[in-house]
């Protein structure tokens, strides 16, 4: 999983960022323990619950 960065996270509708959110959740949960996918979906989460915050 790549990284999703707040830049990127701006331009979606909220419907899309809970879309996002759920697939990254899914993404997480799939990834192996120490693994990079699991800090990107960690970092990319993060990300979307703090937009989602802001909107």
């Amino acid at each position: 999983m790549n990284l999703i960065t707040r830049f990127e996270l701006a331009a979606l509708t909220e419907a899309e960022l809970r879309g996002l959110m759920r697939e990254t959740f899914n993404a997480l949960a799939r990834s192996e323990p120490g693994s990079p996918e699991r800090r990107n979906a960690l970092a990319s989460l993060e990300n979307v619950q703090a937009e989602l915050a802001c909107r």
